[in-house]
């Protein structure tokens, strides 16, 4: 028998004391899992050429398609994102022109009409450009990857630097999703961060979002900043549940300085330590559970009208790069600096800098950097991490249908490997499987290391994930 869905099992709430117990054993760098293998092993042998041939083998009608938009105007010092720093928007316009090329390039590749059935912008900051580029870049979007019916299409945002208009041009287009970069409200953190928003100026755009049609509005939140206590972060939580966003993610913040080294500012004493992280989490897991939210997995919770709630009742939520995402089986794929596409078993990151990445488009048309063929274990193992991710279960049966395969003649050892998390009251056995207990779904990050095996022996994971806690 298989292990039963989350939402059939029931959920209580975490206990902050166990997990506080638990730290010194498991906080320790550890992937994030959006991909498996994750991305420092990838290799950059793989190139251009590999990433035609699997867009080749791509037989999907239709795709999913992230376009990062790399500019910021201002640094904020917590962020780890891919993003370049320009008070100048001159570069808006080349990185428009590149993009257009590598959209070219990208259609060609995949052959034949491709309609997009979820598009996302990130950044950097998408509203860094205002709103005719933000139409001409909907225009080359939409000209080589036409919008299939009852498409979702989302946007990440600054409240500080976004305008109704630029709403209004996205809505035109069809955008019926948005995601509000808040972080913290408390005066203290926001100055840390070096990013001052007021709660209104994000509430007055939330419902400007809404007025406009879009029908899902996201929050995005981070725990373990400078200044943060249990206390503020409440006050916080308490003032975007009071915005009612249908989608809220709760993210802990990654502490890499190896990549942002602006982030060293804050290693005077500043930071929250493990105890005092966990417990802002929990404290404002339970305000948010307690307030109707969903808690779905890892960093994300929705409203139970949500379609990414009703995929996790369902048992089909999915996760990758873009983070958790409903049940459809698309290809992904990317346009733009660090864009990363997942398509016919492989996984291809463009360049980062903008220069590098413009450079490799005038040269071969994409900008591949490096990337991942998945072999057979690669698959298998990338199913198990995903299913303890996404459904909080280790489920031999599933695996078994999955691959015609006994789940113990891949892993043999696995129940030895798994005995300590039962005994930590992370995982208890159910039926045939596992499922996590509500403290292992705080610490699921742990638990999918044990399936890992591009982490057996690197000494050097520590420079390559941000804690798991």
């Amino acid at each position: 028998m298989s292990p039963a869905t989350p939402a059939a099992r029931g959920l209580r709430l975490p206990d902050p004391e166990r997990i506080g117990e638990l730290l010194a054993r498991y906080d320790r760098p550890g992937p994030r899992y959006t991909s498996y293998p994750p991305a420092p092993a990838w290799t950059d042998a793989f190139g251009e050429a590999e990433l035609r041939a699997a867009l080749g083998r791509s037989t999907g009608r239709e795709i999913a398609l992230y376009v990062h938009v790399p500019f910021c105007a201002s640094l904020c010092t917590y962020c780890a994102c891919n993003r370049e720093i320009h008070r100048d928007h001159s570069v808006a316009g080349p990185y428009l022109d590149e993009l257009e090329r590598e959209a070219d390039a990208l259609a060609a590749a995949l052959g034949g009409d491709r309609a997009c059935a979820q598009l996302a912008l990130g950044g950097g900051t998408p509203t860094y450009l205002d709103e005719r580029q933000l139409a001409r870049l909907c225009e080359i979007i939409d000209g080589h990857f036409p919008p299939s019916p009852d498409s979702e299409r989302s946007v990440e945002v600054d409240p500080r630097v976004t305008t109704r208009g630029q709403l209004e041009v996205l809505a035109s287009h069809g955008f019926n999703r948005i995601s509000l970069g808040v972080q913290d409200f408390s005066r203290a953190v926001q100055e840390a961060i070096r990013r001052v928003q007021s709660v209104e100026e994000t509430g007055r755009l939330a419902r400007d979002a809404r007025d406009l049609g879009f029908e899902s509005v996201n929050y995005d939140l981070i725990y373990g900043l400078p200044f943060q206590t249990v206390a503020s972060f409440a006050a916080t939580v308490d003032r975007v549940i009071e915005h009612e966003p249908d989608r809220i993610a709760l993210y802990s913040y990654a502490h890499v300085t190896w990549v942002s080294k602006q982030q060293r500012g804050f290693e005077r004493g500043d930071l929250p330590d493990a105890g005092r992280k966990i417990a802002i989490f929990t404290d404002a897991l339970a305000r948010l559970v307690g307030a109707g939210y969903r808690y779905l997995g890892l960093d994300h919770f929705a409203l139970p009208g949500d379609e990414l709630c009703r995929a996790f009742e369902r048992g089909d939520l999915r996760r990758n790069f873009m983070g958790y995402t409903t049940g459809r089986d698309l290809d992904v794929v990317a346009l733009g600096p660090s864009g990363i596409s997942e398509v016919a078993g492989a996984y291809a990151q463009s360049a980062r800098g903008v220069a590098d990445w413009s450079d490799r488009i005038h040269v071969g048309g994409l900008a591949t950097w490096r990337g991942w063929r998945l072999d057979e274990d690669d698959r298998r193992r990338r199913w198990l991490i995903h299913h303890l991710m996404c459904q909080g279960a280790i489920d031999p049966v599933a695996y078994q249908s999955t691959f015609d395969t006994a789940l113990e003649e891949t892993i043999p050892d696995l129940a030895e490997r798994l005995a300590p998390f039962a005994a930590d009251g992370l995982l208890v056995a159910e039926g045939s499987g596992w499922v996590l207990t509500p403290e292992g779904r705080v610490l699921v990050r742990p638990v999918a290391m044990v399936f890992d095996v591009y982490l057996a022996g690197n000494d050097g994971s520590a420079r390559r994930f941000s804690r798991t806690v």
